[in-house]
């Protein structure tokens, strides 16, 4: 919408990027504390990725082991409950993982090799993981969406709305002056037709 070139839309066009000035900093102070947030889930994430990789590697043994045993494990642990509640970061809910619970199927010991117990361990150890590594990458999503949206608005007030009030009230007070001058040139032909009106009635 073009504004309109007189003094209450300058007034108006002035209160507009006095605001829009006063909100974005704040704007982009919450941006900037996003954007830490999201560095800091990336880095979580990437631990976790780690710590993982690094369990799986240090248990290579035993899994050579399970995959040469004709021992049916299948059904030995399983998921029974988990347990996510939201925090709140700069206004974005994110998940937060406060328990992960197991049920062991019963085995005999003796029935079973010495290795299984040390395999529930790493199951239940590695399952706890891989759905907090789950989690994780939920969070990061949230956090790097929520990024992006206030990232684009910034740009809409530093790229689009500030300029654009400025420039509007530069429009504004060029015509303004443009209007003034010529009311001034317009009062002083006006004038000087009145005196010469005058000088010629005086002459009659």
């Amino acid at each position: 919408m073009v504004a309109a070139l007189n003094k209450t839309s300058l007034r108006q066009q002035r209160d507009q990027l006095a605001l829009y000035e006063r909100f974005l900093p704040s704007l982009d102070l919450k941006r900037q504390q996003l954007t830490a947030n999201l560095q800091r889930a990336r880095e979580v994430l990437a631990a976790v990725e780690r710590e993982i990789e690094q369990k799986m590697s240090a248990q290579a043994g035993l899994f050579s082991l399970l995959g040469a045993s004709e021992q049916d494990l299948s059904g030995l642990l399983r998921v029974v409950s988990v347990v996510v509640v939201e925090e709140n970061v700069l206004g974005v809910r994110v998940p937060v993982l406060k328990d992960v619970q197991f049920r062991v199927t019963e085995y005999s010991m003796l029935a079973k090799p010495f290795w299984v117990d040390l395999l529930v361990e790493l199951l239940q150890e590695a399952g706890k993981l891989q759905i907090r590594c789950s989690l994780e990458r939920e969070r990061v999503r949230r956090l790097g969406a929520a990024v992006r949206r206030i990232t684009q608005r910034v740009n809409l007030f530093e790229q689009v709305l500030i300029p654009r009030a400025q420039e509007t009230i530069r429009q504004i007070r060029i015509y303004l002056a443009d209007a003034e001058r010529a009311a001034v040139i317009r009062s002083k032909i006006a004038k000087a037709g009145q005196q010469r009106d005058a000088a010629r009635t005086g002459e009659v």
